[in-house]
């Protein structure tokens, strides 16, 4: 449930260029104004929100890195956030300046941008002092925006990591939108609305169309660019990128619990069937079928209490380990905890689990056929010949282990390919990190100090060089750009989307991605009049398929409304950069001086060794050239190798661990059948060896019952794995959900479990001494 208020009505507006295979793009304040004016009948309210990131000056004056949030002034209003100090933000707060400007924070000094701060910040930086409150905030460069009020404690905003925005902004300004159809590329805007009680999504979305369509006749970029616009409610816009994965691994935890349900029905009924004489005197002595099914349930419901128990201890000893190794885009990770929903919920399921499944070995044992089981003995039928009721649930439990088998190995093969995979760099012996404070309105200024920065680092012991780039791979922050060849001009749906980076000189070198053709940016090209570029090699074969691309002139919209042309000077590898499962699209490199010098500013330092014994010497260099920047995010590229491969590795642990128990309660299951099989046919196994049958064939004869109710389990289960197994396709890398190998290999794999859970039955079996085996007859 989503902390937010009538959280069932809220949804996320996300805009798509249908044309150009772009989800999730932001909107530009034109285009949210249009919706919020034009969905009026189905919509009470839209709200936007975008978060950023800046330096303030903390209560020794020192700086430090703080994230905003810049929000319309009715966004805590509709989202149910409770300002426990001042006030909350009012219309006049988001009244656009005379100069249209997408973001509040260039608003002009006379008309200050409002704030409200979050609960922990306000006590962190000011001390839980009331007397802020209408003062401006204090900033580097001097008074800030007007402090209006303080939010409640724990307010978040909960988007999936792909939209790249953070969670617990420590300062929210209002957002002074002003309509201009001159920036609706400028994007920034994620929008949440709230539907009308009693509106459907289908009739909302029907009226949002009306908006695009216009929005469409009326401005040729969005109809050129297939601009649409996706409702979706907000709890299923948060688990999006985690839905396969939670689903599957919620499957596994089903499956698991049913092999466990009828691994105990099994054992019962094996229990049972040695009570069989005991239970038949005491209906005869008088003993009513009501009151026997009841004992037999409640010895059911007393195992399944005491195992809840355990596995409640379990899990809370396990909890904070699977925490540890959970991959970041988990929707709400900090607020896993065993609370008493949790607790209610399990004691119901096992519960629940007793009764269903307990019944037949209780309805069974509590029906028994009197006259039949007083007048018998121990003689028995055939070996081969045992319950059907039993085998059943052997048969059933081995299917259901396949099937996690199966899942886990697919799984298995698709971390293997991931660790396989060339991402266009090289994350070894490669330290990354982001400086921030380099934003001296002084462009010449700005390339100085990275130059600076540059030759310091590269002079360290043990430095090899020393680049940067923004944004930078597996970090986030990508937003593509148009490009397109001389075809565009003439018809515009032929642009297409691109990453952009900028870049540094060395940047290539540095990551080790290798050169295809040309040559790399020098500092001759870091100029704002040079417009060479580098393009990777899946934007080269698009734009000329079968020619070099080098030389080659294309057209980019980046520093103007109008798509300018721009050289190609070389074409490297591509390069990972938001996943390594995924190759993502082309990409661009424009030299940092191409957009005014200042925005590459995550850096990379490739060194010898160890990169983490750099850390001290690096922070050393960087402070000696301005003691004021501030050092985020420093950490090896192998870390954020190793962040990307979380959530393989996650479902890759759990499913394994969930198959693996499977696999091993399959086989006690059917060594409990084969074992209850011996002893209640231990007089006929004497019988058959007094008769010259030898050991090895009383043996086989066991082992071959248990392959052969395996057999059937496994065959259940391979129809089964085929079907279930496609679920599973996003989560896979690198191998069908329908891989032949994966399936033969854990057939082999699941026989081999059930020959030996077999073979201590059978071998017990083949060793009976038959004047004793006869002797209990």
């Amino acid at each position: 449930q989503l902390p937010y208020r009538d959280a069932d009505r809220l949804v996320v507006a996300s805009g798509e260029l249908r044309a150009r295979n772009v989800k999730d793009w932001p909107f530009s304040n034109a285009d949210f104004i249009d919706l919020r004016n034009g969905a009026t009948r189905t919509f009470e309210s839209f709200a936007t929100v975008f978060t950023s990131r800046a330096l303030l000056p903390k209560r020794d004056g020192t700086p430090e890195e703080i994230h905003l949030g810049f929000v319309s002034p009715n966004f805590f209003q509709m989202l149910g956030g409770k300002i426990v100090l001042g006030r909350n933000f009012s219309e006049e707060d988001g009244r656009p300046q005379t100069a249209p400007n997408p973001t509040a924070a260039q608003t002009p000094q006379n008309t200050p941008n409002i704030a409200i701060l979050s609960h922990e910040y306000f006590e962190r930086r000011y001390g839980g002092d009331a007397s802020v409150i209408g003062h401006p905030m204090l900033t580097t460069g001097g008074s800030g925006p007007q402090i209006v009020g303080v939010l409640a404690p724990g307010f978040e905003l909960l988007f999936p990591p792909s939209a790249n925005i953070e969670h617990r902004p420590e300062v929210w300004i209002a957002s002074r939108l002003a309509y201009d159809n001159a920036q609706r590329n400028s994007v920034s805007h994620h929008v949440v609305g709230r539907l009308k009680p009693g509106v459907t999504l289908d009739r909302a979305q029907a009226e949002v169309d009306t908006v695009v369509a216009a929005a469409r006749r009326n401005f040729p970029i969005h109809n050129t660019s297939g601009y649409f616009i996706q409702l979706e409610p907000m709890k299923k816009h948060l688990v999006a990128d985690v839905q396969p994965a939670i689903l599957a691994l919620m499957g596994a935890v089903i499956f698991l619990l049913l092999i466990a349900c009828a691994n105990v029905a099994n054992l019962m009924l094996v229990r049972m069937s040695s009570r069989e004489r005991e239970l038949a005197v005491r209906v005869a002595l008088g003993g009513s079928w009501a009151r026997l099914l009841s004992q037999t349930l409640t010895e059911a419901l007393l195992l399944a209490a005491l195992g809840s128990a355990i596995g409640l201890g379990l899990a809370w000893l396990g909890l904070h380990e699977l925490l540890v190794i959970a991959p970041a885009n988990l929707p709400r990770l900090d607020t896993i905890k065993l609370d008493p929903v949790v607790l209610v919920f399990t004691v119901t399921a096992g519960l629940l689990a007793a009764a269903i499944f307990g019944l037949a070995p209780a309805w069974r044992a509590a029906r028994p056929d009197v006259m039949r089981i007083l007048r018998g003995s121990s003689r028995t039928s055939g070996l081969g010949s045992g319950s059907s009721l039993r085998n059943t649930a052997v048969i059933a439990e081995v299917a259901l282990s396949f099937v996690l088998l199966v899942g886990s190995g697919l799984m298995f093969r698709s971390f293997l390919a991931l660790q396989d995979i060339n991402p266009g760099y090289d994350p070894r012996n490669l330290l990354t990190f982001q400086i921030l404070g380099n934003n001296t309105r002084n462009p010449q200024q700005r390339a100085a100090t990275a130059r600076e920065i540059q030759r310091r680092l590269a002079a360290l012991r043990g430095v090899r060089s020393v680049s940067a780039s923004n944004p930078f791979p597996l970090t986030g922050n990508f937003s593509p750009i148009r490009w397109g060849t001389a075809q565009a001009l003439a018809d515009p749906s032929k642009f297409q989307a691109v990453e952009p980076q900028m870049v540094l000189p060395g940047y290539f070198e540095t990551l080790r991605t290798p050169l295809l053709a040309g040559r790399s940016f020098t500092d001759a090209d870091n100029a704002p009049e040079r417009n060479g570029v580098i393009v990777d090699q899946v934007l080269a074969a698009k734009a000329f398929p079968n020619e070099s691309a080098v030389g080659r002139r294309i057209l980019i919209r980046l520093r103007t409304p109008e798509p300018e042309w721009v050289q190609i000077i070389g074409v490297v590898a591509h390069q990972r950069n938001t996943s390594l499962a995924e190759p993502g699209r082309e990409q661009i490199f424009f030299a940092d001086g191409f957009v005014g010098h200042g925005a590459a500013n995550h850096w990379a330092v490739r060194t010898t060794g160890d990169p983490e014994k750099s850390v001290g010497e690096v922070r050393g260099e960087i402070g000696k050239i301005n003691p004021n920047f501030v050092i985020t995010a420093m950490q090896p590229m192998s870390a954020l190798v190793e962040h990307a491969q979380a959530s393989t590795r996650f479902s890759l642990l759990l499913i394994g661990l969930f198959a693996g128990i499977a696999a091993i309660l399959a086989g006690v299951g059917l060594y409990g059948v084969l074992s209850t099989v011996v002893r209640q046919r231990t007089a006929e196994i004497g019988v058959r060896m007094a008769l010259g049958a030898p050991p090895a064939g009383i043996f086989n004869l066991v082992v071959t019952h248990g392959l052969r109710l395996s057999a059937v389990g496994i065959l259940i289960g391979l129809a089964a794995g085929l079907g279930l197994t496609r679920w599973m396709k996003s989560m896979l890398i690198g191998v069908k959900a329908t891989d032949p190998v994966t399936f033969a290999s854990m057939a082999m794999l699941f026989l081999a479990v059930a020959a030996l859970a077999s073979w201590l039955p059978a071998r017990r079996a083949s060793q009976l001494d038959p004047t004793t085996a006869l002797r209990q007859e």
